[in-house]
């Protein structure tokens, strides 16, 4: 495999495991590594093996955009970009308030770009 290619998984698999909200030391542990060995594949130097991706897939880790950069289309048959995801999360977090305040400032942005 060469460098480009490691490079990419490991900052992907990187992005995951944040995505995740976890510690390097918590995703190894879920794949059943060492944590400097996670690092050095979120670094690049390596890339891991079916054993590991297998295991942390099965908590959450999307492996066709760790492998490929492309994102798991969910169920509707779309796919939410990072920034889409943290909207949400951030949406489903508020309270009745916020996410009422969140609803009408998405709507009157929609209006005025339709408008």
């Amino acid at each position: 495999m060469n460098t480009e290619i490691r490079s990419l998984m490991g900052s992907r698999l990187a992005e995951e495991r944040e995505r995740l909200k976890l510690k390097q030391p918590d995703f190894a542990a879920l794949g059943g590594t060492k944590t400097r060995t996670l690092q050095d594949w979120e670094r690049g130097i390596a890339a891991p093996g079916t054993e590991f991706l297998a295991a942390v897939g099965q908590h959450g880790v999307d492996l066709l955009y760790v492998l490929t950069g492309t994102r798991t289309p969910s169920n509707d048959g779309s796919s939410l970009s990072a920034e889409e995801r943290a909207l949400v999360d951030n949406y489903q977090h508020a309270d009745e308030e916020g996410r009422a305040a969140a609803r009408r400032v998405l709507s009157s942005l929609a209006k005025q770009k339709t408008g």
